[in-house]
């Protein structure tokens, strides 16, 4: 954990804007996904919503 918190610090603004967007469409696919069937791995939309909220907060840090 304490890795991606030191990744996120020493990166800038718009490489956070980027994982931004590649996680929330890899978001938006997951839940497509799992619409119909059921998922193997449950806890996967969980933490991909806690690497969202990782990144923005990291984003606002730097304004």
């Amino acid at each position: 954990m304490t890795k991606k918190k030191d990744n996120l610090k020493e990166s800038d603004k718009e490489e956070l804007k980027t994982k931004l967007v590649a996680l929330t469409e890899s978001l938006r696919v997951l839940r497509f996904n799992t619409q119909g069937s059921k998922s193997k791995n449950v806890k996967e939309e969980a933490t991909i919503k806690k690497d969202i909220a990782r990144i923005m907060t990291a984003i606002k840090a730097k304004k």
